[in-house]
């Protein structure tokens, strides 16, 4: 009797060990199915299910936002995508208009960061034909090209006068907005310590004036060459009372001086004072204009050094740093 027990006791103890087994099974392949339910709705599945790879996948998903990375996810696949979101300077909201100047470029070689930068600054619009109004609020960041533009009566306030030891011309005719002169003046000395007398040909210029010497080189040069040259009137930097024309006392001309001991000295220190030279040799192509040595611009020391240390333009910072 006692054995028939024991046996029915065994009987009952593995079927008991029997179920729990089972429940635990059950379990562990219901919390398998749920994650694979769920992984099967996450964005990073369904990249990759649309053709994305793993790591072009975790570079969508870590540079964009979950909306962002949706959107991607509702385009056709399209590899291209990818490696426009790789490009640092990258912007969501263009990319349709990345893709875009991509497939309809006639130029095959142009570089993906090329056609970025194009982008966001515009530059892949005729130049002047949209006009957007600048922000003159954010004084020494504002920017003024040839898509955004100065009102006619717009005038520097609080402005200081270069004297005739820096700058040619008549006394009180050369001025600055006054934080972006002294800077200049920091500049000036610096640059005289190392052996560089450094001379203002030209800074603020009203409306006006930029009117008459943009008409005139209109008339004499024709449309083209004018505007590889010349502002519209509004569309000059000139006018925002942070920009000086500089050559120095060695240069004999605004050509002379991008060969100079001078202009090499400006490259390696100007943005340590917060000025730029605006207009770079071999970015005509996003700047509008051809390279101007002797043209620098005051935007002050943190987006100087960015623009210095990246190497890009103030268009390209503009676009990046603060239009977005």
């Amino acid at each position: 009797m006692k054995t028939k027990k024991k046996m029915k006791l065994k009987k009952g103890a593995y079927f008991l060990l029997l179920g729990i087994v089972v429940v635990i099974v059950g379990v562990i392949l219901g919390i398998n199915y749920y994650n694979d339910f769920k992984y099967k709705e996450t964005m990073e599945y369904q990249l990759m299910e649309k053709g994305y790879s793993k790591e072009d996948t975790e570079i969508i998903l870590n540079k964009l936002t979950e909306e962002q990375a949706k959107e991607v996810l509702d385009k056709d696949f399209d590899e291209t995508i990818a490696l426009f979101i790789k490009e640092k300077y990258y912007l969501h909201k263009n990319l349709d208009e990345y893709l875009r100047y991509y497939y309809e470029d006639d130029d095959e070689e142009s570089e993906l960061k090329e056609i970025v930068a194009i982008v966001n600054v515009h530059a892949n619009l005729k130049w002047y034909e949209e006009t957007y109004e600048t922000d003159i609020s954010l004084k020494e960041e504002m920017i003024v090209n040839k898509f955004y533009a100065l009102d006619s009566d717009y005038t520097p306030e609080n402005t200081k006068t270069i004297s005739l030891d820096q700058a040619y011309g008549k006394e009180g005719e050369n001025i600055l907005i006054d934080y972006a002169y002294e800077k200049f003046i920091d500049l000036w000395n610096a640059a005289k310590e190392d052996g560089f007398h450094l001379m203002v040909n030209s800074s603020y210029r009203d409306y006006e004036s930029q009117k008459e010497i943009y008409d005139y080189r209109k008339s004499t040069q024709g449309e083209r060459k004018a505007d590889e040259t010349t502002a519209h009137p509004g569309h000059s930097e000139h006018q925002t009372g942070l920009v000086v024309d500089m050559t120095s006392t060695n240069a004999k001309s605004d050509e002379d001086f991008s060969e100079s001991d001078a202009y090499k000295w400006l490259k390696e220190n100007a943005y340590k004072f917060g000025f730029i030279e605006r207009y770079p040799e071999g970015k005509t192509y996003l700047t509008g204009y051809s390279p101007e040595s002797w043209h620098w611009r005051y935007v002050g020391e943190k987006a100087a050094k960015i623009c210095h240390d990246e190497n890009i333009t103030y268009d390209e910072y503009y676009a990046f740093y603060i239009e977005k």
